[in-house]
């Protein structure tokens, strides 16, 4: 994974995460990797693993099994909210950026139509 330098390493990875699981990438009660594999393959600090396990584990986005380690929510409901989060910053995001370039929505919207017919 390639980190940018204007958003913290951790919450890169939080939302690399939390991407993969409302896409389906991981299963709602599936084991995830050790803090210490994923630190590996991603080639950061284990302590910087701890804290997205931890911060994932205070959004209620995976649970600890002593001894057994991590796994994704089973909460479906849950599942969806942080697909909803998700999509809502996307979309703050693409605005915004729509904005600094002056377009109107009208504009915007011709341009998504366009996008959308050509990618059928």
């Amino acid at each position: 994974m390639d980190f940018t330098t204007d958003v913290p390493i951790y919450i890169q990875i939080m939302e690399l995460i939390k991407t993969d699981i409302v896409t389906g990438k991981l299963q709602k009660g599936e084991k995830m990797m050790s803090t210490r594999d994923l630190a590996v393959s991603l080639k950061v600090n284990p302590n910087t693993v701890q804290r997205v396990y931890r911060e994932l584990e205070q959004e209620e986005v995976c649970f600890t099994k002593r001894g057994m380690g991590t796994f994704i929510t089973e909460d479906e409901g849950k599942i969806s909210e942080l697909k909803e989060s998700l999509a809502d910053e996307k979309v703050k995001l693409f605005i915004e950026a729509m904005r600094s370039l002056n377009l109107n929505i009208e504009d915007v919207i011709r341009k998504i139509k366009f996008y959308e017919e050509a990618s059928r």
